[in-house]
């Protein structure tokens, strides 16, 4: 069971990145594609629902892009999450009355429904900005040309 799509995961990545750049101007699709293996289409596709829920702001000419739209501690993950794939749910059950008439009555829905609520919590509390910092450097441009690695 996955509670974090694929594309969830890339947007988060798009993100990261972002943030990475902050206050640096905007950083291009293309750019943010390649350094976080997403592909490109898809990071297109990403990037405009980002920008519909305000997470992100585009701008346009030869240096254009995107940038987020606030600092990167005032972004938590559970907006990210939720910009992509809506509410995260370990099941539908927990969505509302109307999606189970058992639920009023349901043991286990109401188990999980505190289990909901405390990963709700958790993702609402960690800020994109955590994430940068807890980030390792990355090494892929040295992982395709080992001879770099030693002349820096």
């Amino acid at each position: 069971m996955d509670i974090l799509r694929r594309n969830t995961d890339y947007a988060l990545r798009a993100i990261v990145n972002l943030a990475r750049h902050y206050g640096d101007g905007a950083v291009s699709t293309r750019t943010i594609a390649d350094g976080e293996d997403i592909p490109y289409q898809l990071a297109c596709k990403l990037m405009q629902k980002l920008h519909k829920n305000k997470l992100v702001e585009s701008c346009m000419g030869p240096s254009g892009g995107f940038r987020l739209s606030r600092d990167p501690s005032k972004i938590n993950l559970l907006e990210v999450i939720e910009a992509i794939q809506g509410t995260p749910s370990l099941n539908k059950c927990l969505l509302g009355v109307d999606i189970c008439p058992r639920k009023p009555t349901c043991p286990v829905s109401r188990k999980l429904a505190g289990l909901q609520a405390y990963i709700g919590g958790y993702l609402g509390s960690i800020t994109v900005s955590e994430l940068v910092q807890s980030r390792p450097a990355r090494t892929k441009d040295l992982r395709k040309n080992p001879r770099r690695a030693n002349n820096d």
